[in-house]
């Protein structure tokens, strides 16, 4: 094996071992389903389904990467929709772009609301997201009244933003393509991303470099919030539906795959591809195991243990690497 290769592998073990596992669940499952598994149709349905997961994800890779997490965004989502709908219904000729702008500045406007509370007021995370998502789930009920906005409430165009396609894929499956490599760039060629990182792998040491890391914090939380906003939009607009109960626990499933894509819980590391395969690999269990006709019951409890497999893999990786860190300074 070329020093290239080693050094490659070296430098994307999580996302190697994530990927590796994506592929040994799709043999396994395509074999046992007779070959069902890997059809145009259901890989299509697949990744539509993973497409809101993977655009939250990375929003939420960003907030973890800087030691922080947020519990909020389901009650985000919900918000997002059901204000976003609620326009839609009282204006029908409004163009869809709008109507998803709507949802997007609800869902920043709540981000920065949970950055600022972390940030400047030294709240702990998991403290503020889980009182900012009992207030924004409130608020949802509030502007809904207790109804549904059901399709019947919305326009033929807004309902194509979700099962329109342009060049043979879904045009949701688009949509997380573009954030994803917008947050690629972001995070690997622009001085603010990079500071993400800078603050989560040592914030004192980030403040001794000029970089203010309550702004980052802040900014990390704001980009959550807009893409919680455009995830819940583009779920309302999937589903065909807006209520209270939108995207009820939709943060464990984020959590778990950013946990899934090597994404360090205890902030400072993670990459944009690790934490989309991450995603993908959690819906491609969501998809198999139904597939497998594996009971409900056991489909949570096999969830639950590949987290928890990942979770102590990224530990043994990351001690590993801390120990060859520090043999190297020894030399």
């Amino acid at each position: 094996m070329s020093n290239d290769i080693k050094h490659f592998l070296r430098r994307n073990v999580r996302e190697v071992a994530t990927l590796a596992i994506i592929l040994a669940i799709v043999v396994f499952v395509n074999a046992r389903s007779g070959g069902a598994f890997l059809t145009p149709r259901n890989i299509s349905d697949m990744f539509t389904e993973s497409a809101i997961l993977i655009i939250i994800t990375m929003g939420m890779m960003m907030v973890i990467i800087t030691t922080g997490i947020d519990l909020s965004i389901g009650a985000i989502m919900a918000l997002s929709g059901m204000i976003s709908t609620t326009v839609l219904s009282a204006h029908m000729s409004l163009d869809p772009m709008i109507i998803i702008g709507i949802a997007v500045a609800v869902g920043l406007v709540a981000g920065t609301i949970n950055g600022a509370l972390v940030a400047y007021l030294g709240i702990l995370p998991i403290i503020a997201t889980l009182g900012t998502m009992n207030v924004f789930r409130g608020l949802t009920y509030l502007v809904s009244g207790g109804s549904w906005n059901l399709q019947k409430n919305m326009s033929r165009e807004f309902m194509n933003v979700a099962i329109g396609t342009k060049f043979g894929l879904n045009n949701m499956i688009l949509i997380a393509l573009v954030v994803v490599v917008a947050a690629h760039l972001f995070m690997n060629k622009y001085r603010a991303g990079r500071r993400i990182y800078a603050v989560g792998d040592s914030e004192s040491s980030a403040a001794i470099s000029g970089i203010k890391a309550k702004r980052v914090k802040l900014m990390a939380y704001a980009i959550l919030g807009a893409l919680s906003g455009l995830g819940g939009v583009l779920y309302v607009c999937k589903y065909a539906a807006a209520q209270g109960e939108t995207a009820m626990g939709y943060e464990m499933n984020v959590i778990a795959a950013c946990v899934l894509g090597g994404v360090a819980i205890t902030g400072g590391s993670g990459k944009v591809i690790g934490a989309a395969l991450g995603a993908i690999l959690l819906g491609i269990l969501n998809n198999a195991l139904p597939l497998l006709r594996i009971s409900p019951f056991w489909q949570e409890a096999i969830r639950g243990l590949i987290v928890l497999v990942s979770i102590i893999a990224n530990v043994i990786i990351s001690l590993n690497v801390t120990k060859r860190s520090l043999e190297r300074r020894a030399l």
